[in-house]
Protein backbone atom coordinates (compact mmCIF):
# COMPACT_ATOMS: atom_id res chain seq x y z
CA UNK A 1 0.00 0.00 0.00
CA UNK A 2 2.85 2.39 0.59
CA UNK A 3 4.49 2.50 -2.87
CA UNK A 4 0.96 3.23 -4.59
CA UNK A 5 0.06 5.91 -1.62
CA UNK A 6 3.66 7.18 -2.44
CA UNK A 7 3.58 7.09 -6.53
CA UNK A 8 -0.10 8.82 -6.33
CA UNK A 9 1.29 11.70 -3.32
CA UNK A 10 3.96 12.12 -5.79
CA UNK A 11 1.61 12.45 -9.00
CA UNK A 12 -0.71 14.85 -6.65
CA UNK A 13 2.20 16.78 -5.69
CA UNK A 14 4.05 17.17 -9.16
CA UNK A 15 0.25 18.59 -10.34
CA UNK A 16 -0.08 21.19 -7.95
CA UNK A 17 3.56 22.49 -8.11
CA UNK A 18 3.18 22.56 -11.80
CA UNK A 19 -0.01 24.88 -11.50
CA UNK A 20 1.23 27.20 -8.87
CA UNK A 21 4.53 27.26 -10.85
CA UNK A 22 2.95 28.38 -14.05
CA UNK A 23 -0.31 30.72 -12.41
CA UNK A 24 2.86 32.55 -10.42
CA UNK A 25 4.36 33.21 -13.71
CA UNK A 26 1.39 34.41 -15.58
CA UNK A 27 -0.74 36.02 -13.52
CA UNK A 28 -0.73 39.07 -11.62
CA UNK A 29 -0.99 38.96 -8.33
CA UNK A 30 -4.66 39.86 -6.55
CA UNK A 31 -5.77 40.48 -10.51
CA UNK A 32 -8.83 38.05 -11.69
CA UNK A 33 -9.86 36.13 -14.90
CA UNK A 34 -13.04 35.01 -15.38
CA UNK A 35 -14.02 31.40 -16.22
CA UNK A 36 -18.06 31.35 -15.23
CA UNK A 37 -19.20 35.35 -14.28
CA UNK A 38 -19.95 35.45 -11.02
CA UNK A 39 -19.15 32.30 -9.76
CA UNK A 40 -15.65 30.71 -10.79
CA UNK A 41 -12.04 33.32 -11.76
CA UNK A 42 -8.73 32.77 -11.10
CA UNK A 43 -7.31 35.07 -8.71
CA UNK A 44 -3.21 34.76 -7.52
CA UNK A 45 -2.94 35.48 -4.01
CA UNK A 46 -0.46 34.65 -1.64
CA UNK A 47 -1.43 33.12 1.52
CA UNK A 48 0.62 33.22 4.47
CA UNK A 49 -1.78 31.53 6.78
CA UNK A 50 -4.46 28.03 6.36
CA UNK A 51 -8.03 27.87 5.88
CA UNK A 52 -9.95 31.25 6.12
CA UNK A 53 -6.79 33.08 7.47
CA UNK A 54 -6.10 31.58 10.72
CA UNK A 55 -3.26 31.06 11.62
CA UNK A 56 -2.02 34.83 9.26
CA UNK A 57 2.02 35.29 10.22
CA UNK A 58 2.60 32.08 11.86
CA UNK A 59 4.91 29.84 8.82
CA UNK A 60 7.33 28.29 11.03
CA UNK A 61 4.07 26.84 13.67
CA UNK A 62 2.05 26.13 10.10
CA UNK A 63 5.32 24.06 9.44
CA UNK A 64 5.93 22.41 12.03
CA UNK A 65 2.24 21.66 12.16
CA UNK A 66 2.10 20.00 8.72
CA UNK A 67 5.12 18.05 9.54
CA UNK A 68 3.32 16.67 12.75
CA UNK A 69 0.44 15.27 10.65
CA UNK A 70 2.74 13.99 7.38
CA UNK A 71 4.35 11.80 9.83
CA UNK A 72 1.08 10.92 11.75
CA UNK A 73 -0.33 10.22 8.13
CA UNK A 74 2.62 7.53 7.91
CA UNK A 75 2.25 5.82 10.90
CA UNK A 76 -1.92 5.78 10.95
CA UNK A 77 -2.15 4.64 7.52
CA UNK A 78 -0.53 1.18 8.64
CA UNK A 79 -3.53 0.54 10.45
CA UNK A 80 -6.09 0.85 7.41
CA UNK A 81 -7.01 -1.57 5.45
CA UNK A 82 -5.44 -1.54 1.78
CA UNK A 83 -7.98 -0.86 -0.53
CA UNK A 84 -8.23 2.05 -3.36
CA UNK A 85 -10.64 3.81 -1.01
CA UNK A 86 -8.06 4.49 1.66
CA UNK A 87 -5.13 4.51 -1.36
CA UNK A 88 -6.60 7.52 -2.57
CA UNK A 89 -7.73 9.16 1.07
CA UNK A 90 -4.16 8.94 2.48
CA UNK A 91 -2.54 10.59 -1.25
CA UNK A 92 -4.74 13.10 -1.69
CA UNK A 93 -3.75 14.46 2.27
CA UNK A 94 -0.11 14.05 1.63
CA UNK A 95 0.27 15.04 -1.69
CA UNK A 96 -1.75 18.33 -0.60
CA UNK A 97 -0.05 18.77 2.70
CA UNK A 98 3.09 18.37 0.67
CA UNK A 99 2.65 20.72 -2.01
CA UNK A 100 1.74 23.41 0.71
CA UNK A 101 4.27 22.51 3.31
CA UNK A 102 6.80 23.10 -0.06
CA UNK A 103 5.40 26.60 -0.50
CA UNK A 104 5.61 27.58 3.03
CA UNK A 105 9.00 26.53 3.30
CA UNK A 106 10.17 27.51 -0.14
CA UNK A 107 8.30 31.01 -0.04
CA UNK A 108 6.51 31.57 3.10
CA UNK A 109 3.59 31.61 1.78
CA UNK A 110 1.18 29.36 -0.03
CA UNK A 111 -0.11 30.25 -3.74
CA UNK A 112 -3.58 30.33 -4.03
CA UNK A 113 -5.80 30.87 -7.21
CA UNK A 114 -9.43 29.12 -7.23
CA UNK A 115 -11.58 31.63 -6.65
CA UNK A 116 -15.40 31.09 -6.18
CA UNK A 117 -18.38 33.17 -5.85
CA UNK A 118 -21.55 31.36 -4.53
CA UNK A 119 -24.79 33.09 -3.93
CA UNK A 120 -22.86 36.01 -3.90
CA UNK A 121 -20.54 34.81 -1.25
CA UNK A 122 -16.23 35.36 -2.24
CA UNK A 123 -15.28 31.92 -0.59
CA UNK A 124 -11.78 32.08 0.37
CA UNK A 125 -9.45 31.26 -3.12
CA UNK A 126 -7.37 28.22 -2.29
CA UNK A 127 -5.21 25.66 -4.61
CA UNK A 128 -5.18 22.27 -5.92
CA UNK A 129 -3.14 21.20 -2.64
CA UNK A 130 -6.34 22.50 -0.33
CA UNK A 131 -8.79 20.60 -2.49
CA UNK A 132 -6.88 17.20 -2.04
CA UNK A 133 -6.70 17.78 1.55
CA UNK A 134 -10.44 18.35 2.16
CA UNK A 135 -11.57 15.49 -0.26
CA UNK A 136 -8.90 13.03 1.28
CA UNK A 137 -10.19 13.95 4.76
CA UNK A 138 -13.27 13.59 3.78
CA UNK A 139 -13.09 10.41 2.15
CA UNK A 140 -10.82 9.19 5.36
CA UNK A 141 -13.69 10.09 7.83
CA UNK A 142 -15.96 7.99 5.66
CA UNK A 143 -13.31 5.10 6.28
CA UNK A 144 -13.58 5.43 9.45
CA UNK A 145 -16.94 5.55 9.81
CA UNK A 146 -17.11 2.10 7.72
CA UNK A 147 -14.60 0.49 10.16
CA UNK A 148 -12.24 0.52 7.59
CA UNK A 149 -9.56 2.35 9.56
CA UNK A 150 -8.30 -1.31 11.55
CA UNK A 151 -6.82 -3.85 9.05
CA UNK A 152 -8.71 -6.83 11.52
CA UNK A 153 -12.30 -5.55 11.33
CA UNK A 154 -14.88 -6.79 9.15
CA UNK A 155 -16.23 -3.20 8.76
CA UNK A 156 -19.78 -1.93 9.35
CA UNK A 157 -22.41 -3.39 8.40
Amino acid sequence: MKKKIFILSFIILLIDQLSKIILDKVLILGKSIKIFDKFLYITKVYNDGISFSMLTGKRYLIIIISIIILVFLYFYLKKFKENKKNIIAFSLLIGGLLGNLIDRIIHGYVIDFIDFYIFNYNYPIFNIADVCICIGVFILLYSIYLGEDNENSSGRK
